[in-house]
């Protein structure tokens, strides 16, 4: 099993001001292409041996910021979808149901083409997206890189550890952000983690 590297989309109005944002795609505000150039180094320092990335604009934008043109677009990358919680706060949400957590809980039921998915629906799609990184790495020398959105790699981290998706609450990633993950003793564990140029 070999590394792998994901990276957080840069920042957009909506995670600026702590929307949920599941399919709405939003573009990258300015902030959030500086965030995503600033990364650019660090993903140059690795040998990308395959890259995938999630279809919506924040992604694909930063994707080619980072220096990254030939990524393979897969929908298995897309961010959780929040139902009837898209575009709303967890501070709004918290005012009809203070205890909600998003990596127990779940969503609201949204409109019939973004239903909302469940931790364990997630997760799901993590283990299947996990399958192809595996498939890639199995292929290359190089590392494989996933470009994609801040919760959904949360739980694709917590699956490659072994942990159930709910685990994903363990590993905040902010935005413009980059993650590693590897073996020890031929175990997965956390390499790197928000790290960042500074700038």
């Amino acid at each position: 099993m070999g590394d792998l590297l994901l990276v957080r989309h840069g920042e957009t109005e909506w995670s600026r001001s702590g929307r949920h944002t599941g399919r709405t795609d939003v573009p990258l505000t300015e902030h959030g292409r500086e965030e995503a150039r600033r990364l650019a180094p660090l993903v140059r320092s690795h040998r990308i041996g395959a890259a995938f990335v999630s279809p919506l604009q924040r992604a694909r934008e930063t994707a080619a910021l980072i220096g990254v043109r030939d990524a393979r677009v897969d929908a298995d990358l897309c961010e959780w979808d929040y139902g009837g919680y898209e575009g709303v706060t967890t501070v709004e949400i918290q005012r009809e149901r203070p205890d909600w957590f998003l990596f127990t809980d779940g969503v609201a039921p949204g409109p019939p083409d973004h239903p909302g998915e469940s931790p364990e629906e997630v997760g799901a799609r993590a283990d299947r997206m996990l399958g192809k990184v595996d498939a890639a790495l199995a292929n290359t020398e190089g590392v494989v890189l996933l470009v994609a959105h801040g919760h959904f790699l949360r739980v694709l981290t917590a699956r490659r550890l072994g942990l159930p998706p709910r685990h994903g609450a363990l590993f905040q990633l902010a935005t413009g952000a980059l993650g590693r993950l590897g073996t020890e003793h031929g175990r997965p564990v956390v390499a790197g983690w928000n790290v960042r140029m500074p700038g």
